[in-house]
């Protein structure tokens, strides 16, 4: 075109415009056809119904069930220890002793005081069968007589007090071999030979510890105890007194024997509002030791017909739970929901869907109510882990 005919002509100027914007008008339609809003992709799975074994755990601690400490209960110096520590010790072994040789003379002495006191319960009772005849005859005054009962009764009481002090030396004595009270796993001795033990507010000797069965004390919330005690653990169990708790080591492996519930503390402890209810667990050979950490394990309920969804579907805002529902027409619909238990990476609904409806998994903060979506299975599959079974061993 020749555009100097055109500067010259306004018609063909007017003309040539117009042409100009008809193109830009069809170009930029073009432009909004090709960027039109897509349904975004959303990952869904689907809700699950089952009965799902409903498990608590809680962190708790090993104790033995008797813990003795030893302490010396006579003063003097150690010289003999006759146990191997953190060995298996018995009943009335002895564990250490002391240098008995003060004792053995506070022995002595206490014995010969006794015989000088019976020679002269001998001589005033001897005295006093003498002098009776002869009073009842009036021989003899009867302060004679009340004087020779006297001399007889002191010399009495005196034996006594000797038999008495005889007896404290030999008991003295006996505590110079230091003996196990229980039969369990004696600790490390913490006094050494040579050391003067048994003095005012001197530490125990040693520690012996029954472990076979172990107690493992765990702290449970106030809820928990109010729940427990209005429905016990698996009551048919305990009725029973068949074991049902599980006790899950530090290294994740699954202890062999199961234990019950012994007791709960007499308080709840106001700084931490739980309180500690103490397990038994048979503990052949030993095997845990005070001090330990571990799970305890407990199935409360079989929860009949639950529905399950996983965690990851599940949003919480301000204490409340949202959950985006995929419509068969693919529109989503928002949906406030109530949660129970958690298991493993399901978590039960017990309000707000119904079975086989789809949940959105991934991509439900990109969504809003009414908005078409292109849904996509989610990879994983909605199945419980093996920890949330009992009897189970965690990996």
């Amino acid at each position: 075109m020749n555009f100097k005919h055109v500067a010259r002509s306004p018609f063909l100027a007017y003309l040539l415009i117009l042409t100009c914007l008809s193109i830009s008008l069809l170009a930029g339609c073009g432009e909004e056809k090709a960027t039109a809003p897509v349904a975004p992709l959303v990952e869904v799975a689907p809700v699950v119904q089952r009965d799902v074994p409903i498990v608590r755990e809680w962190v708790g601690s090993a104790d033995g069930l008797v813990n003795a400490k030893i302490n010396a209960q006579v003063q003097g110096y150690l010289i003999k220890q006759n146990y191997k520590e953190g060995s298996f010790v018995r009943k009335g072994q002895v564990l250490f002793e002391i240098d008995p040789r003060p004792f053995q003379a506070a022995l002595a002495q206490a014995k010969g005081q006794l015989a000088i006191n019976e020679g002269q319960l001998y001589t005033a009772k001897a005295n006093l069968d003498k002098i009776r005849p002869l009073a009842a005859v009036n021989a003899v005054s009867k302060k004679d007589l009340d004087d020779a009962i006297g001399r007889e009764a002191s010399a009495r009481a005196a034996v006594q007090a000797s038999k008495a002090a005889v007896e404290k030396a030999e008991i003295d004595l006996s505590f110079t071999k230091i003996t196990s009270p229980i039969d369990g796993i004696a600790g490390i001795a913490k006094a050494q030979l040579g050391e003067l033990v048994g003095t005012p507010g001197g530490s125990e000797l040693t520690t012996v510890s029954t472990l076979d069965p172990i107690k493992v004390y765990v702290p449970i919330s106030e809820q928990e105890y109010l729940q427990f005690t209005r429905k016990p653990l698996r009551s048919d169990m305990a009725e029973r007194q068949e074991p049902n708790l599980e006790l899950v080591l530090a290294d994740g492996s699954l202890f062999p024997h199961k234990g019950l519930v012994s007791f709960a503390d007499r308080q709840v402890d106001e700084g931490t509002g739980t309180i500690r209810v103490a397990t038994l667990f048979p503990n052949p050979g030993n095997f845990l030791r005070p001090g330990q950490f571990a799970k305890v394990r407990a199935l409360l309920e079989t929860q009949q017909g639950a529905l399950l969804v996983p965690q990851r579907a599940v949003n919480e805002i301000q204490g409340r739970y949202q959950v985006g529902v995929v419509n068969p027409d693919n529109t989503v619909d928002i949906r406030w929901v109530k949660v129970g238990e958690r298991v493993g990476p399901l978590w039960v609904v017990t309000e707000g869907l119904k079975p086989g409806e789809r949940v959105i998994v991934e991509g439900l903060q990109k969504v809003r109510a009414g908005m078409a979506v292109t849904p996509q299975e989610h990879q994983e599959a909605p199945a419980a882990t093996p920890a949330s079974q009992p009897g189970k061993e965690e990996r």
